[in-house]
């Protein structure tokens, strides 16, 4: 698809109107760093990634040096977006951490070109295919094998006044292991804890509740096949990210040995990192991050290619307001994205204004306003900055 022809279409005096004239970022004290891409119309666009003030300035500024200038965003058009992913990610091959940054540009782009456009950036995708997402999200840790934990911590998500009918539990409190850590060649031991761990959650949740057997990737092959047996008669909604989220033939083999519906996708970067999932048909769901997989053109591409497996996906999304409505707009305009991530505090969103995140019954609703539709505080990030953070006057 030529997204600068088809964003022309819908607004054809568009062209050549604004030119880049500069990319900042300011890391908060909380929460992501936030870029912002600068026109000389006087409007701009935010995207969020991970890290350090000084790391992401560094990327932004190595797209500005002397060795490509070719690539260099500065004086182009904001609406040429396809042209723009190609040259951060393809025409010079970027991976690693800086795919993050990168993937913040390519989400204040959309944001930039919707605010010029003076449409969300759900209908430059060519949606909304809805106006409400269905959300899941996350259960507190604690003791998962004492039953009377289970039945107080049921209630508490139960009675969340945002009605989720869906959450995450994660497998790393069972197992004993921080979070992440690879725990390799569980026993017939700790596979009778997860077994006995996650018929308790069903118990007290109820049937009307959807479980996502939620891993980060902590398990080896025989591993993931013991924790998929234990887990099946709970008839979880999915089993998450049990192997090391790379493709390999040990995720063609787990799939082999289950019914137990398979997704992966958060660590996942560009189109090509999800195309052998899809061709062995190895997983259920793709779960692509926004800002790990090389912002919304690159999760655009992860989902039409899904599509044409008929693959669904859902959006990973733990990282506050900002990719909260990156999430939003995106998942509005996919057809085969029915579900999206959110933790259970992102409506408190401080660094917005205005209409925040509305959460009800369990879903988000869409916002209509131009770009992200982002409200954003300035006081409240200045204030909040990281320490030694310059700001973005």
């Amino acid at each position: 698809m030529d997204t600068h022809a088809s964003l022309l279409e819908l607004a054809p005096g568009a062209a050549g109107q604004a030119r880049i004239t500069a990319i900042r970022a300011v890391a908060q004290r909380r929460g992501a760093t936030l870029v912002r891409v600068e026109t000389d119309a006087g409007v701009y666009g935010i995207g969020p990634c991970h890290g350090s003030g000084p790391f992401v300035r560094a990327v932004i500024s190595s797209l500005e040096g002397p060795r490509l200038p070719h690539l260099s965003l500065i004086g182009k058009d904001p609406l040429a977006l396809g042209v723009h992913f190609h040259n951060l990610m393809y025409a010079y091959p970027q991976r690693g951490r800086v795919i993050g940054v990168l993937s913040a540009i390519d989400i204040a782009l959309w944001d930039l070109a919707g605010k010029l456009l003076g449409r969300p950036v759900h209908s430059l995708l060519g949606g909304p295919f809805r106006d409400r997402i269905r959300l899941y999200s996350h259960c507190q840790g604690g003791d998962f094998l004492s039953k009377a934990e289970w039945r107080d911590r049921a209630r508490a998500l139960r009675e969340d006044p945002r009605g989720f009918t869906a959450y995450k539990i994660d497998i790393h409190h069972v197992l004993g292991v921080p979070m992440q850590q690879f725990s390799p060649g569980i026993g017939p031991r700790e596979a009778r804890n997860v077994a006995r761990a996650y018929e308790l959650a069903r118990e007290a949740l109820g049937d009307d509740i959807d479980i996502i057997v939620h891993c980060h990737n902590e398990l080896d092959l025989p591993s993931a096949i013991k924790v998929a047996e234990a887990v099946e008669p709970i008839k979880p909604l999915y089993l998450e990210d049990p192997l090391a989220p790379e493709f390999s033939d040990a995720w063609v083999a787990l799939r082999r040995t289950t019914r137990v519906p398979l997704m992966v996708g958060e660590n996942i970067i560009l189109a090509e990192g999800a195309l052998p999932f899809l061709q062995t048909q190895a997983v259920d769901c793709l779960q692509p991050d926004l800002i790990n997989c090389g912002g919304i053109t690159a999760a655009k591409r992860i989902a039409d290619l899904a599509a044409l497996y008929r693959i669904p996906v859902s959006c990973h999304n733990v990282s506050g307001y900002v990719l909260n409505m990156a999430s939003q707009q995106f998942s509005a305009a996919i057809f085969n994205c029915p579900l999206m991530e959110c933790t259970r505090n992102a409506a408190d969103a401080p660094e917005a204004v205005g209409e925040k995140l509305v959460i009800e019954d369990g879903t988000m609703k869409v916002a209509s306003r131009p770009g992200l539709g982002l409200e954003l505080d300035f006081d409240y990030l200045k204030t909040n900055r990281a320490e030694g953070e310059p700001w973005w006057d």
